[in-house]
């Protein structure tokens, strides 16, 4: 879906397809029909907008083959979907039974996960509407925490170099942009706005920024309009917001029994109580733990918030809470001023199959439909703020593919 902030920015929602397993190139067109048309169609949308995953196969396979990737864009035309942004945090079998901290892998330090992010790029600026300004990869920030040291910091600085470059290869090769956003995550390397400025403070801010998770934000008990002053101050650009709210539990000793039924084996649940806002470190055991089931067994003192993505329209079981306001606080700062804060907005609820069952979704169409209901509360939220819907110009013939691709270096 396409809405017109009052400055004349397009600004592109769409919804993030990692929730669907797909290891191959079969699999994601088949998810296309499975759910982004039913979607589309249950929002009267004229085009829907995705934030396709690609699992580093796939977008190997892609990127070497130019063919492949304008066939691919005929698919989605066909169903009336549009892509701008691809989500390039997860490496592959992001819904396999147990993820966990296997997601962090391969990290930044690393050629395969620069391999991975250039192809995404190769393949996502054949698949961009010819219309866009430019196009979006988010991806994970820098590596999880442990083990981290100078001399890993030192390599990923290179690499983040490397990436730079090989962006504005691919703009110089192809006339379109693609930016990198790095995604603040608790436990991470990056978990906080400050250590994103930190971070990344050394990088070609063309090319690169950051992408502002908002259940992530809210996990770290930022306030968003301090965390935006603080991006803006250091000149980071945010590439991509994703739109999504974490479970919260005022009282948690009381919100106990409801806390336990979000407790499962596939993705990790940091947990971080209020203190870590004031903390120098987010981490720290004393107000945080790497997983739901060890918050609830260290009783962390005071308010919690879960890294648990939740639906965006739903309100979870009392007494438990979502971070919507801290959702509606940021969508505040990023759009009701006189000039947009990004373009790119991403619903990211990746969870749908592993909630409460009494929460879960237990068909296609129902999975369908509350993905739907979700873009439909984010297009209200930015319709209140004074953005306007706007039709997708109609599609034409597809450009011909790129023949650019990146290849791997050895070292």
């Amino acid at each position: 879906m396409r809405l017109r902030h009052a400055d004349g920015q397009v600004v592109h929602l769409s919804y993030c397809t990692n929730v669907h397993p797909a290891e191959d190139l079969a699999g994601v067109v088949a998810q296309l029909d499975t759910y982004a048309a039913r979607i589309r169609e249950r929002l009267d949308a004229d085009v829907l907008g995705l934030g396709l995953w690609l699992a580093a196969p796939v977008a190997a396979g892609l990127a070497a083959d130019p063919q492949t990737r304008r066939r691919f864009r005929a698919e989605l035309t066909a169903r009336g979907l549009e892509v701008v942004t691809l989500n390039g945090f997860p490496y592959q079998a992001f819904q396999a039974p147990v993820v966990k901290k296997a997601v962090y892998q391969p990290d930044w330090t690393t050629r395969d996960r620069l391999v991975y992010t250039l192809n995404l790029a190769t393949v996502l600026v054949d698949l961009l509407p010819d219309d866009a300004v430019r196009g979006s990869v988010s991806t994970l920030p820098l590596a999880w925490r442990e083990p981290w040291d100078e001399r890993r910091s030192r390599r990923a600085a290179r690499v983040l170099d490397e990436l730079a470059e090989g962006l504005t290869r691919i703009a110089w090769q192809t006339g379109r942009a693609v930016r990198v956003g790095f995604e603040s995550e608790p436990g991470c390397v990056v978990e906080s706005t400050g250590q994103a400025v930190a971070a990344l403070s050394r990088v070609d801010t063309d090319r690169l920024g950051v992408c502002l998770d908002l259940a992530h934000l809210a996990c770290a008990w930022e306030e968003p309009a301090a965390a935006l002053a603080r991006l803006r101050g250091a000149e980071l650009p945010v590439v991509k917001v994703q739109v999504s709210a974490a479970l919260a539990a005022a009282d948690p000793v009381a919100a106990a029994p409801a806390l336990r039924r979000y407790v499962e084996p596939r993705f990790l649940h940091q947990t971080r109580a209020q203190a870590c806002a004031h903390s120098a470190d987010p981490a720290d055991p004393a107000h945080a733990a790497d997983d739901l089931d060890a918050a609830l067994a260290a009783g962390l003192p005071g308010a919690w918030r879960v890294h648990y993505h939740v639906p965006l329209h739903a309100v979870p079981e009392p007494p438990l809470e979502s971070t919507v306001p801290v959702l509606r606080s940021a969508l505040r700062e990023l759009f009701a001023g006189p000039v947009a804060g990004c373009d790119h907005l991403d619903v990211e609820t990746y969870t749908w199959g592993v909630l409460p069952a009494a929460q879960r979704p237990e068909s296609d169409a129902e999975l369908a439909g509350g993905i739907a209901a979700e873009l439909a509360f984010a297009r209200d939220e930015l319709v209140a703020l004074g953005l306007t819907e706007v039709p997708a110009p109609p599609a034409g013939p597809a450009a011909p593919a790129s023949t650019s691709a990146p290849r791997r270096h050895d070292g």
